[in-house]
Order: C-alpha cells, then sequence, then structure tokens
C-alpha cells in the first residue's frame, strides 16, 4: 500500500462540471484530490479488504437477528417502542438492502479494524463508483499509469444489478428518491442512483424530503399528490423515527430503500453487541457502552455518540481524561466507547478505507485522507489503483 504522487488531469475541473461532480470543492477546500492516488496489490483488496469485509457484514447480520428479539437490546439501539414492531416485520420479510459501507482502519500489512458500519445514508458513492473509475482509464490512456492497472470497483454494475432484482422483489418499475434540502453532495448522490435506476430499467421521481406530504388516507405523496409507494431516502432512520410523521410510517406501507432494519446497523450500538458476540475477532476493536464500563479510565479510548454522523461529536478518553475532538449535534441518545486504534499516515495524512457492499457483496474501496485524525464530512477523497 503506497500513497504515490501524481500530475493532475489538465481538464478535470471542466470534465467535473460536464458529469454534474459539484461537489468536488466544498466550502473552497479541495474535496476530490487526484494530487496522488493509493495503490494495493491484488493480494491486499482480496485477502486484507474483501474477504474480512464480507466476513464482518454477515456477523453485522447476525447482530440483526440478536438485537429484533430482545428488547433489552432495542432499547440499547434508542429505537422508540412504537417501531419496533416494523423494523421486526421489515427483518423478517427479508426487506432489500441497496448498499452500505464500512469504514475500516488498515495500513497495508495488519488486519483491518472496523471503526462503523454506515449501513443506512452512506455518501462518497458517485464517487466512488463512477469519478475515480473515469479518473483510473483517463489516466491509463495517457500513459500516466501503468497499462494494467485497475481498481476495486464493481459499484455502478453492481447497483444496476440490484435495482433489477428490487424491481422483480416487489414488481415494479418506478420509484421515487428524496434527500434534504441544501446538501449539494446528497442531491449528487442520489442522482447517481437515479442514473443507476434508470439504467434498470425504472422510471423515476424526486422529491425533497421536506416536499413530502402525508394523504388523508395515510400514504405518502409527493407534490403532485401521487403516491410514494416505493422510495430511496437518502435520510436517517433516527431522524425518520421520531419526527412528526414517524408515526405513520408503518401504516403507509411504503417500501423504503434502505428498510427500517437498517436503523440497527448504522447504530454506534452495534460495535460494543459485535465485541460481545465476536470477542477478540481479529478484525474488531473491543467496544463497550459507555455508561457500563470503567475500563476507558485507562488506556486511550474513542468516545462516540450512539447516532453520531461524519465525525461528529467524537472525543479522545486517555486515562480518564477526555479530549474534544469535533463538535456536533449529537450525543443525548448516549454513547459508546471504542479502543483507540491510530489511523496509518502517509505523507503526514490521516487514511481512511471505505469498504462498499451492495446488497451482501464486497463491492470497491473508497480512500479518504485528512489532516487531522478524525475523518469527517470535508476529509478529501483520493483515487485508488490496484497494481
Amino acid at each position: 500500500m503506497f500513497r504515490i504522487p501524481v500530475s493532475p488531469r489538465s481538464d478535470w475541473q471542466q470534465q467535473a462540471a460536464e458529469f454534474g461532480f459539484h461537489f468536488h470543492t466544498m466550502y473552497g477546500e479541495p474535496y476530490w484530490d487526484e494530487s496522488a492516488y493509493y495503490q494495493f496489490s491484488l493480494a491486499q483488496i482480496e485477502n486484507h479488504i474483501e474477504d474480512p469485509t464480507a466476513q464482518l457484514h454477515q456477523m453485522c447480520l447476525e447482530a440483526v437477528d440478536k438485537i429484533i428479539n430482545d428488547e433489552q437490546w432495542l432499547r440499547r439501539f434508542c429505537i422508540p417502542q412504537e417501531h419496533w414492531d416494523m423494523i421486526y416485520h421489515s427483518w423478517q420479510e427479508r426487506a432489500p438492502s441497496l448498499y452500505s459501507r464500512l469504514d475500516l482502519v488498515y495500513d497495508g500489512k495488519n488486519p483491518v479494524k472496523l471503526l462503523e458500519n454506515n449501513a443506512d445514508t452512506p455518501t462518497s458513492l458517485y464517487e466512488s463508483g463512477f469519478w475515480q473509475w473515469l479518473w483510473l482509464e483517463q489516466q491509463v490512456d495517457k500513459q500516466v499509469l501503468p497499462r494494467h492497472s485497475d481498481q476495486f470497483n464493481s459499484l455502478q454494475e453492481k447497483l444496476i444489478q440490484r435495482f433489477t432484482e428490487i424491481g422483480r422483489h416487489y414488481s415494479i418499475d418506478q420509484m421515487h428518491f428524496t434527500c434534504c434540502k441544501d446538501t449539494e453532495e446528497d442531491r449528487g448522490t442520489v442522482q447517481y442512483l437515479q442514473d443507476c435506476a434508470t439504467a434498470a430499467g425504472f422510471q423515476t421521481d424526486f422529491i425533497f424530503v421536506e416536499d413530502i406530504g402525508l394523504g388523508d388516507t395515510g400514504v405518502f405523496t409527493d407534490l403532485r399528490d401521487a403516491p410514494i409507494t416505493d422510495c430511496f431516502k437518502l435520510y436517517p432512520w433516527e431522524f425518520m423515527l421520531r419526527e412528526s410523521f414517524g408515526s405513520a410510517l408503518y401504516e403507509a406501507n411504503t417500501h423504503w430503500l434502505e428498510p427500517p432494519w437498517k436503523a440497527l446497523l448504522s447504530n454506534k450500538a452495534l460495535l460494543p453487541l459485535l465485541w460481545e458476540m465476536f470477542p477478540n475477532h481479529p478484525n474488531l476493536l473491543p467496544a463497550y457502552f459507555a455508561d457500563s464500563t470503567t475500563r476507558y479510565n485507562t488506556g486511550k479510548w474513542i468516545k462516540k455518540p450512539i447516532f453520531s454522523r461524519e465525525g461528529a461529536n467524537i472525543s479522545m478518553l486517555e486515562n480518564g481524561e477526555e479530549t474534544r475532538l469535533s463538535d456536533g449535534p449529537y450525543g443525548e441518545e448516549g454513547y459508546i466507547v471504542q479502543a483507540f486504534h491510530p489511523l496509518p499516515v502517509f505523507e503526514n495524512n490521516h487514511t481512511l478505507i471505505g469498504s462498499w457492499l451492495v446488497d451482501d457483496m464486497p463491492a470497491g474501496i473508497s480512500v479518504r485522507e485528512d489532516n487531522a485524525a478524525v475523518t469527517q464530512d470535508l476529509s478529501r477523497y483520493l483515487p485508488h489503483i490496484i497494481a
């Protein structure tokens, strides 16, 4: 595993405008960075990342089976009791999932360690599935990269195939897509998924979350008052379960992507449960609920809110002393602690691997880096190759 400097394409910003990649720079800071790339061997990808990703995913599914049959765990995951039946039936019916991303620590040598499971609303999908592949093809064509360079990246083809399977599962060929207003990155991600669904034969309609209505019949509706029966949402389940329309979710009979059971996998309470179910697993870090242990009074630990996203509200605990690493709006729901495991540093950059799955299949990786030890929503995205 190497970080290798490379000359950026001279016209990449013009191409970004043409392809609708409007969030390559955010708040005046570069988000997409092709001044370097990360290089992996095929053995590293297949043995160190792909295989553990598949195994970790199956372990997470085993955890869901445990949670939905145990009220104690449902409460630990802060799932409102009025929604237990919806989540239970979603899992029992095996409501289809589309995609997810595991965040992993990997230095090219030692076993990967799971930091968290982004199973509900992972972004950086467009950059991973399309844009970094376009970069690879063009740099190979220009002989900037070796002719046989490859990439661990079957995201786009797997997404299209998965939409086809979901269409058959529900006997549908139309789907709504939604995200919040004023979120250019989210809108870009959703547009990319709309394009994948269109390639799978779907008719797609877009509506902002804020514009979704609730009809007199108890069905969610769009701005044309058409029923929303099948919908991809880039909007967290923990928000949906607690908002004013949350009480209508079960009776509305909307098929959501991601399905309700994904609310359990995107929850940081998953980490202590995995450690309890699979103690000392080589790809897990010790993790506990902060209110149930004093282990963090010695050594280094990372304290995370149960609902934290994009690296928000993270603290370092060292011998009981707490140092805040990032701010944010989370924490009232409670915290977990996870043993500290530093990200590898390449050229003064802390590097994080995102390992993608479509349904149950590993489908590619993304590489993010930051000057700080905690990657957040503005951390830079760099392409990768297999050499």
